[in-house]
């Protein structure tokens, strides 16, 4: 359980700089020398779920790299739309991509996938360094 705890917390502490970075070079298409990133306090506990793609890279990890990366971007969609409708429905969702065109319920940009495809195995690097 202790162990359990420790990933939650690297991995969401991970995926809020990453957001931070991404965010941050996002505003270079605005041309915002600043580089400000931002995050919110409700992407730590979904950026923490990725603790449980320790178990499941185990379980494939003879699969081809990129079914794999596949397999990782699918489950990282399936979170954030589960967890972006819940903060919807209440008023709290830090995110909203309607303006693209790749958008699903406002909450999922199919255009992210390299992005998430990277995420998953670069969880999946550091599942591998934890075990």
């Amino acid at each position: 359980m202790k162990t359990l705890f420790k990933n939650f917390f690297l991995f969401g502490t991970m995926g809020w700089c990453i957001e931070i970075i991404f965010t941050a070079l996002h505003s270079l298409q605005r041309r915002d020398r600043t580089l400000t990133g931002h995050t919110s306090l409700w992407m730590f506990p979904i950026y923490g779920c990725g603790t449980f793609l320790v178990p499941l890279s185990k379980l494939i990890k003879k699969w081809h790299i990129a079914a794999r990366g596949l397999f990782y971007a699918i489950l990282i969609f399936t979170v954030e739309f589960f967890s972006g409708r819940f903060l919807w429905k209440r008023g709290s969702c830090p995110w909203d991509y309607g303006c693209s065109k790749w958008n699903i319920s406002r909450v999922i940009r199919l255009d992210y996938t390299p992005f998430w495809f990277g995420t998953g195995l670069l969880f999946e690097k550091i599942g591998e360094k934890l075990s």
